[in-house]
């Protein structure tokens, strides 16, 4: 048990909020579109296996992948591999799992999820390394994130559609844009080893900048599903609130002050993902 607690806080578990809600928004957004009922139970089940089993194969990968770059960062030299309190083979063994999670989950709902899970295991793969070479790093990992709905509302449909891509899109920008915001707490140690990131190639002003134009455009997207889709006049009072926090959280980091930072990136978003969830899921009730 001891060793679980370690695993499930090195993959920081709880930020499973940012994602798992906008996977079961594509479930049954997908689910009402194209088949015009809600997913089954089993659509439920599997579906929330898979991205836990998704996500903590990403999230150990990276603590792995990042195991000599955390040790030297005094931020965090303390996690679980550079401090000892996990050793590789535990955290390999432990990956393994979660990817062997993620494949019987996706054989379990359908074959274009089998199908799509190359790409899936790709990104969830590659965006740990992205920081080594290109500041786009945060776009990567917003993508790795945007597969939360799509892998959602294809588990739960078999099909693929601009519907879900948008949804998709305003995801990718959203992670990106709370992204850069929490890089910019390791600016300055980035910029030292050679790592990239927007606000240690541009700037902690600049980058704030990118942020806010990641969360503008991902809010158009988060809009534009009132117009596209079913969604009613519920939906849109949830997006608005949702800008509203958007434009909160983006009050409370300044280059002068990041002391917030934390505020701004965990709670804030966790926040984000289950308004969003409980308007959409409320407006397709009604």
């Amino acid at each position: 048990m001891k060793k679980l607690k370690i695993i499930l806080e090195m993959i920081k578990f709880e930020h499973t909020v940012f994602a798992l809600p906008f996977a079961f928004i594509g479930a049954v957004l997908g689910s009402l579109l194209i088949e015009g009922r809600w997913p089954e139970l089993t659509d439920w089940i599997w579906i929330t296996l898979a991205m836990v089993g998704a996500r903590s194969a990403a999230m150990s990968l990276n603590r792995l992948i990042d195991a000599k770059i955390d040790k030297a960062n005094p931020r965090t030299k303390d996690r679980a591999i550079p401090a000892g309190l996990l050793s590789r083979l535990e955290t390999v063994m432990f990956i393994v799992g979660s990817f062997a999670l993620l494949f019987v989950s996706a054989f379990q709902l359908n074959l274009l999820a089998v199908y799509l899970l190359p790409l899936a295991v790709f990104f969830l793969v590659f965006y740990s390394y992205t920081k080594r070479f290109t500041w786009l790093c945060h776009i990567f990992l917003g993508i790795t994130i945007g597969l939360a709905p799509l892998g959602g509302w294809v588990g739960a449909t078999g099909t693929l559609t601009w519907e879900a891509i948008m949804l998709f899109i305003a995801v990718a920008l959203w992670t990106a844009g709370f992204d850069v915001i929490y890089a910019t707490q390791d600016a300055d140690y980035d910029k030292d080893v050679k790592l990239f990131s927007i606000p240690s190639f541009f700037g902690i002003t600049k980058a704030l900048k990118f942020a806010r134009g990641f969360h503008i455009i991902s809010f158009v997207a988060m809009l534009s599903l009132f117009f596209i889709t079913p969604l009613s006049w519920l939906y849109l009072i949830g997006i608005l609130i949702v800008g509203t926090i958007m434009v909160y959280e983006h009050s409370l980091v300044s280059p002068q002050d990041l002391s917030k930072v934390n505020v701004a990136f965990f709670t804030m978003n966790g926040i984000i993902s289950m308004v969003m969830l409980a308007f959409t899921i409320g407006d397709l009730l009604l």
